[in-house]
């Protein structure tokens, strides 16, 4: 069956022609049509020298060509490879030469680094507002490419913490069935709201770019092309039916700012990596009934559970606080398992791996088989998170089973060590990682950034045998500046691992 998601542009330019559709800050910078339109010249352009299902890099930060150039590519019957613009050269390099691309597409400040990659498969790097990006733009308007539901759309590196990125080949078929996730489970989009784009095009929120175009939403960039509290304030006097993807982190940032006028705020979807309890009550206790958290990876993105913006504020429910704690139950047609090492399935509250499947679940690993078969094996998405799953089907993540410490025989969760330490008021962040010992196997270590004077830990240790088991109780505290983050603000415990070997 024929599917392409650039039909959701074709449509939207009809139905909302005279809509901004792309804006820089405040200013309106393209309406439906003309986003419409140049889509169709770009596709055109892209097409007269690329085939069908050939790769197009993207590294570029976010900006509105960001848009038209993954529609473009859908258009075309492309790939889009939109990859994190922080990357390494080298890290670039990898991504490129892996994928097979073709052809580049970068913003000016990142145009001549990416043009000195050696990547043998790609015929040039085009900067976006040069000449050459001018001329493609130039091309008759070409139709709509025939694609069927199971020709790859977007190659989506994983952000390889733990080794080199695979590439996670996500269909039209699965683009078309997270957007319906949306629509069901997180939130309604009506034509003039607007999504504002502070975290990376590259990663969730321009996976949102999709829904919101596919209603006549407004993409906005910040004028900074990232995350600025004051900045992401000041745009919400300027729109409405505002939606944002964060980060926590980001939630966190927007909370501890003064306070200012949030009203035209709708929508924070937060995910990536975990809200802590005690932030996330924050958050709710300034913005209101806002947040929707969602659970996903790269393999299933944003798509495998959704805690609801009514569960956040049901302080009714006699188990709210355990729900707040969880990620909420599966997105409405995808399933959720846990399962023991056998791929058995356990019992109600049992914890185990969390396993997936539905129509949201990618095709597989870009040239990978062994990965594709390990990680989809007996039709099931092993996400290699540990979690477990309550009798209403609230899902709550332990960790990465990577992450779980093993002392003594007993398995340790890191995160629910992390969110005691964390009600400590001299406690900034926290991350709990396993040191290899010769009589328990492994200890526990706490990495703390301390807001302002570090902690007292008899404190630490105190809090921690009123709220857990004494096992559990880290065994050392190690007083950091700061922890180490990849580009997409998750905790490198690999790198704080490191550091206890030195």
């Amino acid at each position: 069956m024929s599917i392409n998601v650039a039909h959701l542009l074709t449509r939207a330019a009809r139905l909302h022609a005279q809509r901004p559709a792309l804006a820089v800050g405040t200013q309106t910078v393209a309406s439906y049509a003309e986003l419409g339109a140049r889509t169709a010249r770009l596709a055109a352009g892209l097409a007269a020298r690329l085939r069908p299902n050939d790769r197009v890099g993207l590294v570029m930060k976010n900006c509105p060509a960001y848009v038209e150039l993954m529609f473009a590519c859908w258009h075309a019957g492309l790939v889009a490879v939109p990859i994190n613009a922080k990357l390494h050269p080298r890290e670039l390099e990898y991504i490129l030469d892996h994928s097979g691309a073709r052809l580049c597409f970068a913003t000016p400040d990142l145009s001549p680094a990416v043009s000195e990659l050696a990547v043998t498969s790609m015929e040039g790097t085009i900067e976006i507002g040069s000449a050459h990006w001018d001329e493609i733009g130039r091309a008759a308007p070409a139709p709509v490419a025939e694609r069927h539901g199971d020709d790859p759309a977007w190659l989506f590196y994983t952000s390889g913490t733990t080794g080199r990125p695979k590439g996670v080949t996500l269909t039209h078929r699965n683009l078309m069935a997270a957007i319906l996730n949306y629509f069901a489970d997180v939130d309604a989009i009506a034509p003039g709201d607007a999504i504002i784009h502070a975290a990376p095009m590259s990663h969730g929120s321009g996976f949102y770019m999709l829904p919101h175009v596919a209603q006549g939403g407004l993409n906005v960039t910040p004028e900074s092309g990232g995350f600025e509290p004051a900045e992401i304030y000041a745009l919400l006097q300027a729109h409405r039916g505002v939606t944002m993807f964060a980060a926590p982190t980001m939630v966190k940032r927007l909370v501890d700012h003064p306070p200012a006028d949030s009203a035209h705020l709708k929508t924070i979807v937060y995910g990536g990596g975990p809200m802590y309890l005690a932030d996330c009550k924050a958050a709710v206790a300034r913005f209101g009934n806002t947040l929707v958290q969602i659970y996903g990876q790269g393999e299933s993105p944003m798509t495998i559970s959704c805690l609801h913006r009514g569960t956040h504020i049901d302080t009714a429910h006699p188990r709210h606080a355990e729900r707040l704690a969880s990620v909420g139950p599966a997105f409405t047609g995808v399933e959720v398992r846990i399962a023991d090492s056998d791929d058995a399935p356990l019992p109600t509250g049992e914890i185990g791996e969390v396993l997936v499947r539905g129509d949201t679940v990618m095709a597989g690993y870009w040239n990978n088989p062994a990965a594709t078969a390990e990680t989809l094996r007996n039709g099931w998405l092993h996400t290699g998170d540990v979690g477990s799953l309550d009798a209403d089907g609230y899902l709550t993540l332990k960790d990465r089973s990577k992450d779980v410490i093993i002392s003594g025989g007993s398995n340790i969760y890191p995160r629910e060590v992390e969110e005691v330490l964390l009600r400590h008021p001299a406690v900034s962040e926290v991350s709990v990682v396993g040191q290899a010992d010769a009589d328990w196997g492994e200890i526990v270590i706490a990495f703390i950034v301390p807001r302002g004077a570090a902690p007292d830990t008899a404190e630490l240790d105190a809090l921690c045998l009123d709220n857990i088991a004494r096992f559990k109780r880290p065994k050392r505290y190690v007083m950091v500046d700061a922890l180490p983050k990849n580009n997409t603000g998750k905790v490198l415990k690999t790198a704080l691992r490191e550091l206890l070997c030195r």
